[in-house]
């Protein structure tokens, strides 16, 4: 009985234990839980979050992505995180999605139906646009070292959630916010890093302190030196290609790009400065006054300067405010004074500028953005839903046409591409006799098919972009623009265009591109060569070891007639895999090769000829670059041949030159930039015997300034000066006026081109070049003048009355012999910003084919 008793007494015991443990822990896991529920419900202002008030640090991109994530788990119902790709150095790029808890919810029917607005959803269901929100997107920081406005965005997303803020809970109820906190997180985190690394325990507001002077190539560009804010319709960075596909798919009616100027400007908003394209309506001229006036309010009540309707005009289409202008919406720039600033900065008021300020500047006007959206969503999206009327009943424009041909189909297919990034429509037509404005005669002619096409109707929602990107001539309102003037794809792309007053038939059923066919041949490999993509595979079989040669001349074999720089590639001195590298690389890039079984050919050279060049082996290849360069210039070559050639480029810090066995290279780039260095004697006389040597020197840009200015052989072409001109009297109010007549923001010109040159290889008897200064050179005096400008050489784009007609009979393109080697002269750069395109094979002849 003891024992059953014991047993039943212990048994007890532990029952009893056991209930209390679970008891304890039930009351833990509990606290845990409340606790959790308590976290999520309590949302920090940044202040608390960071540890510091927002201005008096840099904030790192990963603490802005650390505090956004914060947001979202505090107020789920109102926030929806979205990652929409990377940066090239692997940090995130994000969107904020912030409205109400019912828009939220709804937050992808709201997405569509927008589309539905604008016809562009697909779907063919009728829109619901009375009930619709405005959609609002805010895009902070796109240049790395103006960096308030991340900063601004904190203090914004936490105004936009936080349960006190009655304002803002009652503008969300009928507006979508999208909010991009940094555009260019390499280039924040770049100038951020920098500068904390020279900051003190406090910082220095004079403005000749080392904190102010950031080094180069500073934080404003992307990880290739690109300036994203003139990336937007070209797309050629992949921070904007991530990017555009969620904006074409969001197609808001308000976006706002911040930016930063000098620190001894105030501030600028809307209104925007002329020129503005006339494909600009009245309501979005006259809603950025309605919201520059919302914005002067706050300013003025805080005796805060600004100044609106200067110097930032609505003209380029691959700005932050110009693209949305062209997509419908109201796109405005804001910008804060305040680069090189630092924490702060004395300006020349005498006055203290810190980020602190510059901050609540931005925080109020993104604040004021949307309370003037919210306060006017109906006509917001009336408006945005007749412009996209409109241009469905092709109302956009005098041209209902553009069509664009060409032999080659590679061509074709990058100015497809073009289109397509931008989602602008494209076809074929059925019918192909009809007149319209050729692009390059600038006459009115039939049309003349090259083998193939590609047609563009202006009855389509995005005809206002397809306007601004495919029109021959665009008109300028006003000549002091903050850009280039002239881009028409017509030109940049090098394809023949026409533009039809009347409405063809556009099938939208494009063709789908052909597949290069396998080849077999035990003697060699012929590859035309008419496109950039030619080029790509040269470059991609010299990496591989092979050796490559081309012709001098023209040739006939079988009965087709192959044209100066076809590739010939050969089993003789190649491996045993040649054939199979040769038809790898003309699959990757779309080129069909044809097999050859002999070197004896039925008219021209044979394979054995002297007019038969061999690329024996892989040229290495160098570039000055570092603080005596333009870090865009460079940028432009580095990314040339990271990602559009994918072939080597060594770096060579312009400032070690002197220190720099050149004899390792066998081609050295000089791009555009300063170059001290080049003005050093013994440094000049060091790159003449790499040349003599049998190297090769490529100079872009002002490059051939400073060769010209010494004795390379290359000369500026000297204008006389107007007499009249020089003896009027000027009066101080027409300074600008006056300015504008030797100016050439970037115009369009049309060369004549020596394409029985190697660097004219590929090529017509002409090139259009983007003309961005007023340097003409003297013709070369036992060189060779590939590129040159006559009299009647201008196209479209604003070009100053005495400048244009100074700008005939000269030379822009060149290339000089000396020694062994040679220099190539590019004075217009043939890879301005990676969109134009038509300057790709003609660099890629230059590194290449020249000196062969």
């Amino acid at each position: 009985m003891l024992n059953i008793d014991g047993r039943l007494l212990v048994s007890s015991y532990f029952h009893g234990l056991y209930n209390l443990l679970m008891k304890k822990l039930m009351m833990s896991f509990l606290c845990l839980v409340f606790s959790g529920i308590l976290t999520a419900q309590s949302l920090q202002h940044p202040d608390q979050f960071l540890g510091y008030k927002v201005g008096t640090r840099f904030t790192r991109h990963h603490q802005l992505m650390d505090y956004l994530k914060s947001v979202v788990q505090s107020t789920p119902n109102m926030v929806k995180l979205e990652k929409y790709g990377q940066t090239n150095e692997g940090r995130e790029l994000v969107l904020a999605y912030i409205s109400s808890p019912e828009n939220i919810e709804n937050l992808e029917a709201i997405r569509l139906n927008n589309l539905r607005i604008a016809g562009l959803s697909g779907d063919n269901i009728a829109p619901q646009s009375t009930t619709a929100p405005a959609i609002v997107w805010l895009s902070y920081n796109v240049h790395g070292n103006e960096a308030s406005s991340s900063e601004a965005f904190l203090l914004t997303i936490h105004a936009l959630v936080d349960p006190s803020n009655q304002k803002t809970k009652e503008w969300l109820k009928n507006t979508v916010v999208v909010m991009d906190p940094c555009i260019n997180p390499d280039g924040r985190d770049r100038y951020i890093n920098w500068y904390n690394s020279v900051v003190g325990n406090q910082y220095n507001a004079e403005p000749v302190a080392r904190e102010h002077s950031e080094p180069w190539p500073g934080g404003r560009s992307n990880h290739y030196n690109f300036d994203l804010n003139r990336d937007w319709a070209w797309q050629t960075q992949l921070e904007t290609q991530q990017r555009l596909k969620k904006y074409l798919n969001w197609m808001p009616q308000i976006h706002v790009d911040y930016h930063e100027q000098g620190y001894n400007e105030p501030y600028y908003f809307a209104p925007a400065a002329e020129p503005m394209h006339e494909v600009i309506t009245p309501w979005q001229r006259n809603f950025q006054g309605l919201i520059g006036k919302n914005h002067a309010k706050y300013f003025d009540a805080n005796n805060w300067l600004f100044f609106t309707k200067e110097r930032f005009d609505l003209l380029y289409p691959s700005y932050g405010d110009t693209y949305p202008v062209y997509n419908g919406a109201i796109g405005m720039t804001y910008e804060q004074g305040g680069i090189r600033a630092g924490l702060a900065i004395q300006n020349e008021d005498g006055d203290t500028l810190s980020l602190v300020d510059r901050a609540a500047h931005h925080f109020a006007t993104g604040l004021s953005t949307l309370e003037i959206a919210s306060q006017n969503k109906d006509k917001l999206v009336g408006e945005f839903k007749q412009f996209f009327d409109d241009a469905r009943a092709g109302k956009i424009g005098e041209y209902k046409t553009y069509v664009f041909t060409d032999k080659d189909e590679n061509k074709i297919n990058a100015l497809k591409k073009l289109l397509s990034q931008n989602g602008i429509e494209y076809g074929t037509l059925s019918s192909k006799t009809f007149r319209g404005f050729n692009y390059f005669s600038g006459k009115e002619e039939a049309f003349s098919d090259e083998g193939l096409h590609l047609a563009v109707s202006s009855y389509q929602p995005r005809a206002a972009m397809a306007k601004v990107l495919l029109e021959p001539r665009t008109m300028v309102s006003d000549s002091n623009t903050y850009d280039i003037t002239a881009w028409s794809a017509a030109y940049s792309y090098g394809i023949k265009g026409f533009a039809v007053k009347e409405k063809l038939l556009v099938n939208k059923e494009v063709k789908p591109a052909t597949t290069v066919s396998a080849i077999a041949s035990n003697y060699g490999v012929l590859i035309p060569y008419q496109s950039f993509n030619s080029a790509q595979i040269l470059a991609s079989l010299l990496k591989n070891g092979l050796k490559v040669r081309f012709v001098e001349k023209r040739f006939t074999y079988k009965n087709k007639t192959y044209d100066r720089g076809t590739l010939i590639v050969l089993k003789t001195s190649n491996g045993a895999d040649w054939l199979s590298i040769t038809h790898a690389a003309c699959v990757k890039f779309n080129v069909q090769p044809d097999a050859v079984e002999t070197g004896f050919m039925d008219k021209g050279a044979d394979f054995g000829s002297p007019d038969i060049h061999i690329i024996a082996a892989a040229p290495k290849i160098a570039m000055l670059t570092g603080e005596q360069s333009s870090s865009l210039a460079t940028g432009e070559v580095w990314h040339y041949f990271d990602k559009l050639l994918n072939y080597p480029l060594t770096q060579l810090n312009a400032g070690d030159l002197s220190r720099i066995n050149l004899k390792n290279y066998q081609v050295l780039i000089i791009p555009d930039g300063g170059f001290r260095s080049l003005n050093d004697k013994a440094n000049a006389e060091k790159l003449k015997d790499f040349v003599r040597s049998g190297g090769k020197i490529i100079a872009l840009e002002n490059a051939v300034s400073i060769l010209a200015s010494a004795e390379w052989g290359i000369k500026l072409k000297e204008s006389k000066p107007d007499s009249k001109q020089e003896d009027s009297v000027k009066k101080y109010a027409d300074r600008d006026k006056d300015y504008l007549t030797n100016s050439i923001p970037g115009a369009i010109y049309k060369m004549e081109l020596d394409n029985t040159h190697p660097l004219g290889f590929g090529y017509p008897d002409y090139y259009y070049t983007l003309k961005q200064d007023n340097n003409l050179y003297e013709y070369l005096k036992g060189g060779w003048n590939v590129g040159t400008i006559k009299k009647d050489g201008y196209v479209t784009g604003f070009a100053g009355a005495q400048l244009k007609a100074k700008l005939k009979d000269g030379l822009l393109f060149g290339v000089q012999d000396m020694g062994s080697g040679s220099v190539v002269y590019l004075s217009e750069n043939p890879l301005f910003r990676n969109f134009w395109e038509n300057g790709f094979l003609l660099f890629a002849n230059a590194v290449f084919l020249v000196g062969n």
